[in-house]
């Protein structure tokens, strides 16, 4: 058990793609352990392996919550690939420190793929793994350093895939976006494996101009990349992989870059997608004075959650509590979790994206359970929640 366990996972893992945790010891003298989600098909292996590294929340590491990039794990898995998903040092429930060196993104880049690399040597040894056929990604953070690994000869890796890689710091004085070419320039220069890169038109971080600076300065120092910009992704690109409506946009570049590489793409298993809950005639998706149990401010929240993002789903209790959530992954679960977290009643869903799922039926039943069963203590914590943006998901809203 990693100490104290930081903080409680909202997502369940998920069976159908035997979802699982592992600690992947990294750094100086493996002494830390790495909280890291692998995905597979059914069956011992060896599969193909993509290793996908994530970015970084505003905020402190530790509290940054466990990615799983499970949209596009789905797809890997359904084409025989097993899918790791390591959170790096200090994120998450790993162990270890963080390593920021401030506004040198040459040395941050080249920082984070430390740990990259020590999953890739533990991935190698594993006997389900097919050590001749491994991808590196990484989005925003992961991706920069993505490209800072392929600096290096690693055997087995055939490509690297850059979704929105760089790194952001606006403290004062720092020249951030021309120490980004910089690393992109360095990483160039010793490039070893071909990649792929994927922006978006309305990335809010990297904009059109500066990943064009960022691309340039890579090719010209020799390295080799195949540059794809794509058109704006909802109100920002920069979350597109987390989206499950993303797999639009990368899947198809993705799969042909692959193929160049000599990466399978076929589709070899049909993955059951999560169930999710029927729409009934309970009301109109817009009805806002149907929602039950809603005080005004409930009902004023409920109708902004009306202009928010699909995926998204709305949660409500009978003592009055509410909460939503929109984009990223199982945005059902997350309302839920939050929900449930802040009231003394259960909640329940009442929409997901564009339908009232809303039974009155079965809350009725689950309040009748809830009511022979002992209340839990409440917690310790402002009731009123206030929106926060992650890269890539937006945090459940709540009262």
């Amino acid at each position: 058990m990693l100490p104290g366990l930081a903080h409680e996972q909202d997502l369940q893992l998920d069976y159908r793609i035997n979802e699982h945790i592992i600690l992947v010891p990294a750094g100086q003298d493996h002494q830390a352990r790495l909280e890291t989600t692998v995905f597979q098909p059914n069956g011992p292996g060896p599969f193909p392996l993509i290793i996908i590294n994530h970015g970084k929340d505003p905020g402190r590491p530790s509290l940054q919550p466990r990615d799983r990039f499970y949209h596009m794990a789905h797809a890997f898995v359904a084409r025989g690939y097993a899918v790791m998903v390591p959170m790096r040092q200090g994120f998450a429930n790993s162990t270890g420190s963080y390593h920021d060196h401030g506004c040198d993104m040459t040395a941050n880049g080249y920082a984070q793929a430390e740990d990259i690399k020590d999953t890739l040597d533990y991935a190698r040894d594993q006997k389900w793994v097919d050590a001749d056929h491994i991808v590196i990604a990484g989005q925003s953070y992961g991706g920069l350093a993505t490209m800072a690994l392929g600096t290096e000869d690693l055997q087995g890796v055939r490509g690297l895939i850059n979704f929105a890689g760089g790194l952001r710091d606006d403290s004062n004085g720092c020249g951030w976006r021309s120490s980004l070419v910089s690393a992109f320039a360095e990483y160039g220069s010793q490039n070893k494996i071909p990649s792929l890169w994927m922006y978006g038109q309305n990335d809010s971080l990297f904009g059109p101009e500066l990943v064009s600076r960022m691309h340039d300065a890579f090719e010209q120092a020799g390295g080799r990349a195949q540059l794809v910009e794509y058109a704006p992704f909802k109100r920002d690109s920069h979350g597109m992989l987390a989206s499950r409506d993303g797999q639009k946009v990368w899947l198809d570049d993705t799969m042909r870059f692959l193929q160049k590489v000599g990466m399978p793409t076929r589709m070899l298993y049909k993955v059951p997608e999560p169930p999710q809950p029927q729409p009934t005639n309970f009301a109109s998706i817009d009805d806002v004075g149907a929602v039950p149990f809603l005080s005004e401010n409930g009902k004023r929240a409920y109708q902004e959650y009306l202009t928010k993002m699909t995926p998204r789903a709305f949660a409500v209790s009978p003592s009055g509590g509410w909460c939503w959530a929109e984009e990223g992954e199982d945005p059902e679960a997350r309302a839920l979790a939050t929900c449930s977290a802040k009231s003394d009643k259960p909640c329940r869903l009442y929409s997901v994206d564009e339908h009232v799922v809303w039974n009155p039926d079965l809350a009725e039943k689950a309040a009748v359970t809830a009511s022979n069963t002992p209340a839990p203590q409440p917690p310790v914590a402002d009731t009123n929640g206030v929106p926060s943006q992650a890269l890539g998901s937006t945090a459940p809203v709540v009262n």
